[in-house]
């Protein structure tokens, strides 16, 4: 079976401004040569902290924000050589859903002229059609058709979103990217919104790429788990990998944070993560995580890590994978 996506040494730069008398003025790096694919049909969690770089890769994926340098592999097709008509036919088929439930629905819009629009720009559906298939998504989505002639103040953060998921159906697309959708709302709310989209998931036959800073969340809805830190990839693997055969002390340590409410399962022994995120204007030499890690060497400090596999359909980039620092005496 052919990856829907690829991605390829996708980086994203932000110039800084010069200043004084020098002449290179530097750049932030936030995103740095990702590499990964998702196949049809499935869901790939994208879990860092804040500022790594998650929801800057959905946007360019999305081609809503324009990389610096790589390529967006649709199908087959690289979304950035193509440009108008031809964009636009093919963001059909690749649809996003926001953080923000609040800022993303135009608030001088009534919802159901929000879900009809971009079938109206698209041609699909006019007159009662379209009304009736505003209709049926609106109930797709818990929601009902007298609800169409209100406008998005009248709703609650979590059914502004449903109404942001109606949106992004309204085109049947075959992927969707969800960027941190449950982040805003409340925690009953957020259960809501996940099994909402597992049922429409298994209704339309989609595939999903669903960014969040929250494990609980992504374990529930993924298939298959990256992990970035500082623009980069440093885990991918199945959900059950990750979570039964850690490899990267970073996804480690981010599984340890994982609340747990009965304290006999707790660890004695947790990795804390000190400090903030280096600088991505001044990343670290060698491993970006070494500042961090609690198992860091000479050789972190000089030498980069590559994203490799160290077991089947598990890739890490780390020169020492936590089951293996144990026989090398790390």
């Amino acid at each position: 079976m052919k990856p829907l996506l690829e991605v390829k040494a996708l980086t994203k730069q932000y110039p800084l401004p010069r200043k004084g008398f020098r002449k290179e003025s530097g750049a932030v790096q936030a995103v740095s040569g990702v590499d990964l694919a998702v196949m049809p049909g499935e869901t790939l969690g994208i879990v860092g902290e804040s500022g790594c770089g998650k929801s800057t890769l959905g946007l360019m994926i999305a081609r809503l924000l324009e990389p610096t340098a790589g390529q967006v592999l649709f199908e087959g097709k690289d979304l950035l050589k193509v440009e108008g008509d031809e964009l636009r036919k093919a963001r059909r088929d690749l649809q996003f859903v926001f953080q923000d439930p609040y800022s993303s629905l135009n608030p001088r819009m009534k919802v159901s002229e929000i879900i009809a629009e971009p079938m109206q720009i698209h041609g699909l559906y006019k007159g009662v059609e379209l009304t009736k298939e505003v209709s049926r998504l609106l109930q797709a989505v818990g929601l009902s058709q007298q609800q169409g002639d209100r406008y998005p103040h009248e709703f609650s953060g979590g059914q502004r979103q449903r109404i942001g998921i109606a949106r992004a159906l309204s085109l049947n697309p075959k992927l969707i990217i969800c960027d941190e959708p449950i982040s805003a709302l409340d925690v009953s709310i957020q259960a809501q919104i996940l099994n909402l989209l597992k049922d429409l998931q298994a209704e339309y036959k989609l595939t999903y790429m669903f960014i969040s800073h929250g494990l609980p969340s992504i374990r529930f809805i993924s298939d298959r788990i990256a992990v970035m830190y500082l623009g980069r990839i440093v885990e991918i693997a199945t959900k059950q990998q990750i979570f039964s055969s850690v490899k990267h002390p970073y996804t480690e340590a981010l599984l340890q944070a994982v609340p747990i409410p009965d304290p006999s399962l707790r660890k004695k022994e947790r990795i804390i993560l000190r400090g903030e995120l280096p600088n991505p204007a001044n990343p670290p030499k060698g491993c970006a995580f070494h500042t961090r890690c609690p198992y860091a060497t000479e050789r972190c400090q000089q030498e980069q890590p590559q994203l490799i596999e160290v077991e089947a359909g598990h890739y890490a980039a780390c020169h020492y994978p936590l089951d293996k620092r144990k026989e090398e005496g790390h």
